[in-house]
């Protein structure tokens, strides 16, 4: 199971460099229990800076030894332009975000070095605003 949520996120990865040459971005919501994206919705400044917020609000490395969920979705997010994220867990410019929102967890995200390292973080507050902009309810990841 390890391994397929691992490659999820690498095919998401792939998704998102083979997209670029779209000529918007598309956040995507991926159902992690049945393996694929649900619904794609066009980036737009009203979520960009509602990311923002949530970055800002970063508190801590999500201290979980298995980080990925069975259940529930992922929100892949591109950020043009880039945002610099400087913290004590965290100091890189990053282009995409990945929100984590598991079954009856709070949820976290997930931020990639230049190196690609993967670093999951949590952060204070909650998705509610981001969700309601993008027009997607937990009910729909069903």
């Amino acid at each position: 199971m390890w391994r397929k949520i691992i490659l999820c996120l690498l095919m998401m990865i792939t998704i998102s460099t083979v997209s670029f040459a779209h000529e918007y971005k598309e956040i995507e919501i991926f159902n992690i229990e049945k393996d694929q994206v649900i619904k794609k919705i066009p980036m737009q400044a009203r979520e960009y800076q509602e990311v923002e917020k949530i970055i800002e609000g970063i508190n801590n490395i999500q201290k979980k030894f298995n980080p990925l969920p069975t259940k529930g979705i992922m929100i892949k997010v591109p950020l043009e332009p880039s945002i610099k994220v400087e913290n004590q867990w965290f100091n890189d410019l990053v282009d995409q975000v990945i929100f984590i929102l598991p079954e009856d967890e709070d949820p976290y995200l997930l931020l990639f070095t230049d190196e690609n390292t993967p670093i999951f973080l949590t952060f204070k507050g909650n998705m509610d605003t981001f969700l309601s902009k993008i027009n997607f309810h937990s009910s729909q990841a069903n």
